[in-house]
């Protein structure tokens, strides 16, 4: 894949990446059993994360512009996805109560970071001059 096709597709992925960010809230009103975490009567965690990934799907949304000079957005959104995701698996499997996470936001969140790290812009090799 050449660099302007990945790069435009990469604008399109943190475009809709970022609004499923901002849309949680919704996504765990419509299946609660996949996105919201005890049995939906946290709701104090609900607002908390669904605040958190809100502001995080903006910034998603406005690093599409330029992606090259969000480098480090790209890489956290990747990283803490991965840490994320990792944790609820394994919550999920320990906890019989909490099983359809590992069809929900488990997968949707492993989905997220390999599409972004297979997208993400590369560093271009600079040989320095001396």
């Amino acid at each position: 894949m050449d660099d302007v096709t990945r790069e435009k597709l990469l604008k399109i992925a943190l475009v809709a990446f970022g609004v499923v960010f901002f849309t949680i809230y919704p996504l765990g009103l419509i299946w609660p059993s996949g996105w919201q975490w005890h049995g939906g009567h946290g709701q104090y965690y609900l607002q908390m994360i669904c605040g958190v990934y809100a502001v995080l799907g903006v910034y998603l949304i406005a690093a599409a512009r330029n992606p090259s000079e969000n480098r480090s957005l790209i890489s956290f959104t990747i990283w803490s996805s991965i840490v994320h995701a990792g944790i609820m698996a394994a919550q999920a499997t320990y906890d019989e109560h909490e099983t359809g996470h590992l069809v929900g936001d488990v997968p949707a969140l492993v989905l997220v970071a390999a599409v972004l790290w297979y997208l993400s812009p590369k560093r271009s090799l600079r040989v320095a001059s001396t």
